[in-house]
């Protein structure tokens, strides 16, 4: 097709469009002159019947009026935006509205925008772990997840940790971790999909399931009747009550003023037992675990009151070697 690329004349020889004199058309070079987009591309866009001409001039070069200048510039801008031509298309004729087409467009980007930061997230957790190819891709596949695969994978590890003691374990305790689902967020951020793959990764480790599952048994050995639903929360708020007064006095967990203490705490609990349920809670992988579900979740972990831990579990083991 011979249309004008540089413009140089062929005003002279245009016929009329819509009634226009030859001067208030444009050939395709002038158009890009006007709006400093490439020849070709306009051109693309007229073949594409995005911009049709309204008139040809004699030796056969589209021309084009101001209506299609401001139909240009809506061209560009929609392009711009990402839209494809098929939509573009539609829009000019009337076919469809822009809010609708816009609606659809936002929603399109968002899945593009959540999977570009979660590729970054991988990949900026394969750079810090120096990850190998086979450690990289089971890190994109757990973070590529859908709500009801990561879902399930919660559900079943809580199932794992229950399996068989539904009828002695506190339900105050069960409750709360099944409430403590996590999901990553429409929106997350790298730390947060970091923390995702991490947890993952963890809650499927044969050992950390055993650990949380003697946990789950320590709790449902504990439990019986009289028993009051929130007794182990209370033990624990107990244990880093007495543990920071005693830290705070300086007393020596050898010490027997340190003994002192752990009779306070237990009462007529057997002293063992305690200690072994202690360091089975205490483990770095559990503490770990709850970090990982607060940073997933958008919160603040919650205290950990390591330093009180230890104090009582050091005054535990020296009461038991005496």
């Amino acid at each position: 097709m011979n249309d004008d690329v540089f413009g140089n004349g062929a005003a002279a020889s245009r016929s009329h469009g819509r009634g226009r004199t030859p001067e208030e058309l444009s050939t395709i070079g002038e158009l890009s002159r006007r709006t400093g987009l490439p020849v070709r591309t306009i051109r693309f866009w007229s073949d594409e019947g995005a911009l049709p001409p309204v008139a040809r001039s004699e030796g056969g070069y589209r021309l084009y009026d101001a209506e299609s200048l401001a139909r240009l510039e809506l061209i560009r801008t929609l392009r711009e935006l990402g839209l494809g031509l098929d939509d573009v298309r539609k829009v000019l004729r009337g076919e469809t509205d822009m809010a609708s087409v816009a609606a659809a467009h936002v929603a399109a980007l968002d899945a593009q925008i959540r999977s570009l930061r979660l590729s970054r997230a991988v990949l900026s957790t394969v750079a810090q772990r120096n990850s190998t190819t086979e450690e990289m891709a089971l890190m994109n596949k757990l973070a590529r997840l859908s709500a009801a695969e990561r879902k399930q994978i919660i559900d079943d590890f809580v199932e794992e940790m229950f399996h068989g003691l539904d009828t002695a374990t506190d339900p105050e305790i069960r409750r709360r971790l099944r409430a403590a689902t996590v999901d990553l967020p429409d929106d997350p951020t790298p730390e947060q999909v970091d923390a995702w793959v991490e947890m993952a990764e963890l809650m499927q480790q044969p050992e950390f399931r055993a650990r949380m599952r003697t946990m789950a048994e320590f709790n449902a050995a504990d439990r019986g009747p009289d028993v009051p639903a929130d007794a182990s929360p209370w033990f624990a708020r107990r244990l880093v009550q007495l543990a920071g007064d005693a830290r705070e006095r300086g007393v020596d967990p050898r010490s027997p003023d340190a003994a002192e203490v752990v009779r306070h705490l237990l009462g007529d609990e057997d002293t063992a037992a305690v200690l072994e349920r202690l360091e089975s809670a205490a483990q770095d992988q559990v503490a770990r675990y709850r970090e990982l579900m607060a940073v997933v979740n958008g919160g603040a972990p919650a205290p950990s009151h390591a330093e009180e831990f230890a104090w009582v579990l050091e005054a535990l083991r020296a009461q038991l070697s005496r």
